[in-house]
């Protein structure tokens, strides 16, 4: 699952990004709203986390414009402001949810997994492919009783590749879309963490694999 963050506060963005993460989401994070809306035509995003009071574009503003191009992501709106009249004015502005700073970061992530649950990109909490099971709740791989967890990585590496079975992804594109643009890491943590599924499939006996597309990229395909 991927979440958008647009905060402007760094303090605030970097936090969040940690605890999403933690929690097993892709991040992106920016910091006003003109980067938020261009990240939204860019990417498809499984639920966005809009603050409100934003230079260059406010969130009102940007989710207005969400929901004038179609996109039916689930938006949580962040502010400072905490009175009623702001809430609703929020809420009738088509967001899905509404948290006002400061907050607990337990109650954020539990209500950016709840939006997840009820995104129009969210099917099950248990995918399967071959013989192998994704729980999406646990963050475990299994094949009959045998179960092992993945890492934050491993996961929305595995979540990729199960929700597009036999599609080839670039390792550029993996890069970018799981530890995102800005990562300073090389394109070899990609490698070792295709490395390190390949390894837990071969202990669970998986009837499936994650093969190399020859100057092309990686796929997920049952074994002949």
């Amino acid at each position: 699952m991927r979440v958008l963050v647009a905060e402007d506060e760094t303090g605030i963005a970097n936090a969040l990004k940690v605890l999403l993460e933690k929690s097993c989401f892709s991040v992106d994070v920016v910091s006003d709203g003109i980067s938020a809306w261009d990240a939204l035509c860019c990417k498809r995003y499984d639920v966005i986390v809009l603050d409100i009071m934003m230079p260059g574009m406010d969130g009102l503003t940007v989710l207005k414009k969400l929901l004038e191009a179609g996109n039916a992501a689930p938006v949580l709106l962040l502010t400072a402001k905490t009175e009623v009249e702001d809430r609703i004015n929020g809420l009738d502005a088509g967001a899905d949810d509404y948290l006002p700073k400061p907050f607990a970061s337990g109650e954020l992530v539990a209500r950016v997994k709840a939006l997840s649950r009820r995104s129009m990109h969210y099917t099950d909490h248990i995918r399967t492919f071959g013989n192998m099971e994704l729980d999406c709740n646990s963050y475990e791989i299994a094949v009959g009783e045998k179960r092992i967890r993945l890492s934050n990585k491993e996961y929305q590496l595995m979540e990729l590749f199960i929700r597009h079975p036999r599609s080839v992804f670039s390792t550029q594109h993996l890069m970018d879309v799981i530890w995102g643009e800005d990562s300073e890491s090389g394109l070899d943590v990609v490698w070792t963490h295709i490395g390190f599924l390949r390894k837990k499939l071969r202990q669970l006996g998986a009837s499936v694999e994650i093969r190399t597309a020859r100057g092309a990229g990686y796929f997920l395909e049952e074994k002949v």
